[in-house]
């Protein structure tokens, strides 16, 4: 999702190497030797970066819920005066964009919230809620009968579709990135669609 052309920071990489071991092996199942070794590291080097495991963790789940409820304001802002199936189109697109990209983050999420800090599993939800509130406040605009449970219901539906991409297999086995997103895209709008009829 992060459209950054320069090299990630000694951080950055290891947070990605970290999520995808976590997401791969389970968050026990991986040592702080394993995730510097990938960086190329020692693994007490890591606590240069991070206290511990713990700490990495927190720092993927709420920082990609955070990423995502920034990512989907500044969508917002720079559509000022655009039709709202188009604002819409481009929730999509970046939430796709983070589905395609992003595979272990959502693995992770999904086994791994509970292990967070009642503080940092709060923040998550906290985000996460704001974000589906975006969502819903647009679908509402571009489909205007639709009650606000049915259209949060919805929302949660589609992230349901979207956030599926872990188990369509391995990413070279999909039909290609362009392809995958626009077919995930259709489908998301197909299903905001039913749920309006």
């Amino acid at each position: 999702m992060a459209t950054r052309t320069d090299a990630p920071t000694r951080r950055e990489q290891i947070l990605k190497e970290a999520a995808r071991l976590f997401a791969e092996r389970g968050f026990h199942g991986v040592g702080v030797d394993e995730i510097g070794a990938a960086v190329g590291i020692s693994g007490p080097g890591l606590y240069r970066h991070f206290a511990g495991k713990d700490a990495m963790l927190a720092e993927l789940l709420v920082g990609i819920s955070g990423q995502l409820l920034t990512g989907a304001k500044r969508r917002l802002a720079e559509s000022d005066g655009t039709p709202a199936e188009e604002v819409l189109d481009s929730l999509i697109e970046g939430h796709i964009d983070f589905a395609l990209d992003d595979r272990p983050l959502i693995t992770l999420h999904d086994r791994e919230l509970d292990r967070l800090r009642d503080s940092d599993r709060k923040l998550v939800r906290q985000l996460q809620r704001q974000y589906v509130e975006l969502w819903v406040e647009i679908l509402r605009e571009v489909h205007p009968g639709l009650p606000e449970p049915a259209a949060r219901s919805a929302v949660h539906s589609v992230f349901g579709l979207l956030n599926s991409t872990p188990h369509l297999g391995r990413p070279g086995s999909l039909p290609g990135r362009g392809a995958t997103a626009e077919l995930l895209h259709r489908m998301a709008k197909g299903a905001f669609a039913a749920a309006a009829a």
